[in-house]
């Protein structure tokens, strides 16, 4: 039996740990947003260097030759640029440093009847790891916009199983009061469109990127993006009305003080806002400082669909009382 202190430690330092991934999300989209993304052309160097140059007088004149990128010559050197992706970077190696100490901190589960948590944990910790290499491929391959789509996904799946670990080490109950044999196939769905939508949303981002570097006009940019951005906005609504429908089911399932009833109430509330800043974009030429926020709103509704996935598949249980003939 794990002691009550270290269940509440290893809680409260994966909630921390989620709270840091989401963090570096909402950066790594500011890196996007703001064209930083080769700010430093070398990894895991910056410039050559370990602290990264802020004038460029410490540069060598040859630099854009000498730091090409793909057998381009990078572009002139911008300070913003360079020390907002190196923030960037450093934020994901203390990142990789709290996942590490999550797994530390989950050793204790190794011992007991509750293995899987220490193992995702550890899972967790190897692809912090490998998500560091593939930041280095989208460097080295100028921002490849299939690798920022990958790259973009194995942190959803880095915080899937924060989130995982972090739920299976509570003691929730959640009473479910009525039976609904779909219900699994329903927040199953929910995954899915929550899934495609993020691709379609990355896909947007690449789309719009290539359309920025040949029309100067934001307000041309939504009507030039064509069948990707209808197909975003189209799963968007799909998405929405979904959990409008999954929150009816729950209404019925479960009691209004209910941790998934309340969960689902957020979940709709996130997605209108985000719903809103992907209007903002779309109609008012994609202005940057929007860019991330819509970026973070859709990465935690993707994790708040998660936990309630995670809820739902492991930790309810069906109360029904037997009537009287």
């Amino acid at each position: 039996m794990i002691q009550l202190k270290k269940q509440i430690r290893f809680r409260r330092f994966g909630i921390a740990t989620i709270a840091a991934v989401f963090f570096l999300i909402f950066i790594g989209g500011l890196v996007r947003s703001t064209g930083s993304g080769m700010g430093c052309p070398d990894w895991p160097k910056c410039f050559g260097q370990w602290i990264p140059p802020s004038d460029i007088s410490e540069l060598p004149a040859d630099y854009k030759t000498k730091f090409a990128v793909a057998g381009k010559e990078i572009a002139d050197f911008d300070s913003f640029k360079t020390w907002t992706e190196y923030y960037n970077r450093l934020i994901g190696v203390v990142i990789g440093f709290l996942v590490f100490l999550t797994v530390v901190f989950a050793y204790p589960y190794l011992k007991s009847n509750n293995k899987k948590i220490f193992w995702l944990s550890f899972l967790a910790f190897i692809l912090v790891g490998f998500q560091g290499w593939i930041g280095s491929i989208v460097v080295s391959t100028d921002l490849a916009t299939y690798m920022i789509t990958i790259h973009m996904l194995i942190a959803l799946v880095i915080v899937g199983l924060l989130i995982y670990t972090a739920t299976a080490s509570q003691e929730f109950k959640i009473e479910q009061v009525k039976a609904y044999p779909n219900l699994k196939y329903l927040i199953a769905l929910s995954l899915f469109i929550a899934l495609v939508q993020t691709v379609t949303g990355t896909q947007v981002r690449e789309v719009i990127d290539e359309i920025a570097g040949r029309i100067d006009n934001r307000w041309l940019w939504t009507e030039n993006a064509g069948n990707t951005f209808l197909v975003h906005r189209s799963w968007s609504w799909l998405n929405l009305l979904t959990t409008a429908f999954m929150i009816i089911v729950f209404k019925k399932l479960y009691l209004r003080n209910s941790i998934l009833y309340k969960a689902s109430l957020a979940l709709i509330l996130l997605m209108c806002t985000q719903a809103l800043t992907g209007a903002v974009l779309a109609n008012l030429g994609f202005p940057g400082e929007f860019q991330s926020i819509h970026l973070t709103l859709g990465s935690l509704t993707v994790g708040l669909q998660i936990f309630i996935a995670i809820l739902v598949f492991t930790k309810t249980e069906l109360k029904i009382e037997n009537k009287k003939a």
